[in-house]
């Protein structure tokens, strides 16, 4: 199993919508609206590190309002 935070960057007055929309995307366990760089941050649980890159991909930067993600694979 591979444990993740993915790190979304928002456009002004799109956080809540967005964290709603993420909250739905496969292999998300959950998300946050965070005060700092980014304005969300998701945890992502997936059987392979491909599993996380597919829900980054395509469940994350393709929605709009999303100007810039960064993911953190945890080590532990």
């Amino acid at each position: 199993m591979v444990h993740a935070f993915i790190m979304v960057k928002t456009s002004a007055g799109t956080s809540e919508e967005l964290l709603a929309s993420i909250t739905e995307v496969e292999s998300v366990e959950g998300a946050h609206i965070v005060a700092g760089e980014f304005d969300i941050i998701a945890e992502v649980d997936a059987p392979e590190v491909y599993d996380v890159l597919e829900a980054v991909s395509t469940g994350v930067q393709t929605r709009d309002g999303v100007i810039e993600t960064k993911t953190y694979i945890a080590l532990d």
